[in-house]
């Protein structure tokens, strides 16, 4: 047994050999560097450290080196080092109306107050693989306007909100300290803080579907693109020691405000809701998809039937947590001889039972 313990063991330590081998690649071909991976694979970054819970664009482009590409494995390599980090205080509530925006658009209205702004977005390429891509580019200019950005773009549902036509955007009185899931088990009911962290980080591909399913049928929901925004956003503390708010440095932030129609009820007026999204880096799909599924899991709050999977907070939730749901299948792979074995002796007890029943009549 030993034997094949120490055997097992050699084993393991050649296939990390063979990994770094298969992650190097063909020598003679320049090795990717963190920074390559951090500038020129940003929304790969971006999608590791919503999911891995950690802003921090180097270590994420790390993780992504180290896991091949794999996104969900550099996740998982990137939440397992996050435990490893002390926690030394909490941020003061981000103010993503002062963003400093680098694109901004609404599908409800044309003209909004600072205009549409379209950004890094590949919204309007015709999806044709660009061969020029193939060999390395010259250093890029870009042109300069002579009107730049304003600092801080007003938010597009204001609109709505100066005629009371959307509902209020203001946390209750009292709002309790919000969940956090990285130091408590999810509970249900689920607050919607609760539960708005939870999907921030969420499976993309998890949330993409579901938010796919409302839109077919699955949740009675029309929505429409009330703002997407993208920009920098001011991280404030306000440390005990000192007693004021101190700013700490920016983040790149995704925000999503969707509208819904409601048609009333019991609980609330006919107006237009909100559905809600905020992601980590560049991130818009994420963004928009967390936002219809934040919309669909607030149906029985707002008096409405929840019939559909993306109503059901129980199902939405324990299933978003990729690195969970990776676990658990891949685990299939480690032995399960002992548990197999058994399954094998039933199944031929069984099969000896029906041929003896099959016999005697």
């Amino acid at each position: 047994m030993y034997v094949a313990v120490k055997g097992g063991e050699t084993a393991i330590a050649r296939s990390w050999d063979l990994l770094a081998a298969a992650r190097r690649g063909d020598q003679d071909v320049p090795e990717l560097s963190i920074a390559q991976i951090r500038q020129q694979m940003r929304l790969a970054v971006a999608r590791v450290m919503q999911e891995g819970s950690l802003y921090d664009e180097e270590l994420a482009a790390l993780a992504l080196k180290q896991a091949s590409g794999d996104s969900m494995e550099a996740v998982f390599l990137l939440r397992a080092f996050r435990t490893t980090l002390p926690r030394f205080g909490q941020s003061l509530p981000l103010d993503t109306a002062a963003m400093r925006v680098r694109r901004r658009v609404s599908g409800t209205f044309k003209d909004v107050p600072g205009g549409q702004i379209l950004g890094p977005t590949a919204d309007y390429t015709q999806r044709l693989l660009d061969f020029s891509l193939m060999d390395a580019t010259d250093k890029m200019e870009l042109e300069q306007t002579d009107a730049p950005l304003p600092d801080a773009l007003p938010g597009v549902l204001q609109l709505l909100d100066q005629e009371g036509l959307i509902e209020a955007d203001q946390p209750p009185p009292g709002d309790p300290e919000p969940t956090d899931l990285t130091r408590e088990p999810l509970m249900f009911p689920a607050s919607r803080p609760a539960r708005l962290q939870n999907l921030a980080r969420g499976d993309e591909g998890w949330l993409l579907g579901l938010a796919y399913s409302t839109q077919r049928g699955y949740a009675e929901s029309h929505p429409f693109a009330g703002e997407i925004r993208m920009g920098e956003v001011s991280v404030m503390v306000c440390p005990e020691e000192l007693g004021f708010e101190i700013d700490i440095g920016e983040i790149t932030l995704t925000e999503c405000q969707m509208i819904n129609q409601f048609a009333g009820s019991k609980t609330a007026p006919p107006q237009f809701t909100r559905g809600y999204g905020l992601s980590f880096g560049e991130a818009e799909r994420k963004a928009m998809a967390m936002a219809l599924v934040d919309r669909s899991l607030r149906a029985e709050e707002l008096g409405e039937a929840a019939h559909a999977p993306a109503q059901q907070a129980e199902f939405v939730l324990y299933h978003s947590d990729n690195v969970e749901a990776s676990g658990f299948v891949q685990h299939l792979k480690l032995p399960h001889y002992v548990d197999f074995q058994a399954e094998l002796a039933l199944i031929r007890q069984l099969r000896a039972a029906a041929d003896q029943e099959k016999a005697d009549d």
